[in-house]
């Protein structure tokens, strides 16, 4: 299991990218982060990369601090999957031998054993042996995406971070890509850290969900729940303004639309300054993600409001 306890990220001069958060990720499971463009959902992921260091706080693997980890080392454990698979990866290399490259830089496999294994992974993922000496451009954005997989699924992690991988795919491709994704976990047991703003993809993919507003997470329970009964008005506001078809987007949280700066959140509850429930001990005190009343929700008022017209949840097998 991955335990991420009061992790924090201030950047220079006052921003303040990660305010305090608390996350469990069980072996075999999917947890998606959710949240608008500036909540923080990239920043967490570079942490657990370590491209980034926590200003304070701590991620644990199976106990042990992520400190204490070497790049290397981490390698074996985290690996990530990028948004854009034509910007992640390298043009001038064929895809065999970006498949091969952790493996190299792991060191513990001879050169036979390293290609053998590379063709075993993409053969996994779906691309086929003749494909190998391909250069990326060579093919359709949905295979360079599995090539992308493949590359993370060759060091055999405990959890692959997913930043937005589907968003920059067609509909169709996203399904493929997703229905990939699922086949995996199952197979290898994996863990994934799915980073998204489509909660449709969320819905699909996810066992557990965490909204992440302003840097700190609002709202979290199993992926049934939280789309059947929001508790936070801020996760009504993201299925408010999902689109679906034949119905007008709500526009009730429309009071104002833009995020509050990360260098300047507001006091109290950062949500207050956009939430129609707003009241006056919403500006002064800051509530604590505790369960109110059944899983965990930042909310003071969430047992009242917690009423929302839900979406209905249609299974893909």
């Amino acid at each position: 299991m991955i335990q991420i306890r009061d992790l924090r990220k201030t950047y220079f001069p006052n921003v303040q990218a990660l305010r305090g958060i608390n996350l469990d990720i069980a072996h075999g499971e999917t947890t998606a982060v959710v949240g608008e463009s500036g909540c923080g959902k990239s920043t967490l992921a570079k942490i657990l990369m370590k491209v980034e260091e926590p200003t304070s706080g701590d991620v644990l693997i199976g106990g042990k601090s992520i400190r204490d980890f070497s790049r290397k080392e981490l390698s074996r454990k985290i690996q990530m999957i990028f948004q854009d698979p034509s910007s992640s990866l390298n043009p001038r290399k064929k895809i065999i031998d970006l498949v091969e490259e952790p493996l190299h830089i792991r060191g513990d496999l001879s050169s036979k054993e390293i290609r053998e294994k590379a063709q075993q992974t993409l053969m996994l993922v779906g691309i086929r042996e003749e494909n190998h000496s391909r250069y990326p451009h060579m093919f359709s954005g949905g295979q360079k995406q599995r090539v992308a997989i493949a590359r993370a699924l060759v060091c055999e992690p405990d959890l692959i971070i997913c930043d937005e991988p589907v968003s920059a795919l067609d509909v169709s491709v996203q399904a493929q890509v997703l229905n990939l994704l699922r086949q995996l976990q199952k197979e290898k047991n994996l863990s994934y850290l799915f980073i998204s703003h489509d909660l449709s993809v969320v819905r699909f993919i996810s066992h557990q969900v965490s909204v992440m507003y302003l840097g700190q997470i609002v709202e979290k329970s199993p992926r049934t729940e939280i789309f059947a009964q929001p508790l936070h008005p801020y996760t009504q506001m993201l299925l408010a303004s999902t689109p679906r078809l034949g119905e007008v987007p709500q526009d009730m949280f429309l009071k104002t639309s833009e995020l509050p700066s990360p260098s300047n959140p507001p006091s109290g509850c950062a949500f207050h300054t956009r939430c129609p429930y707003v009241r006056e001990r919403c500006k002064i005190e800051s509530p604590l993600l505790i369960p109110r009343p059944v899983w965990p929700a930042a909310c003071h008022f969430a047992e009242e409001i917690s009423e929302v017209k839900s979406i209905p949840l249609v299974e893909i097998p």
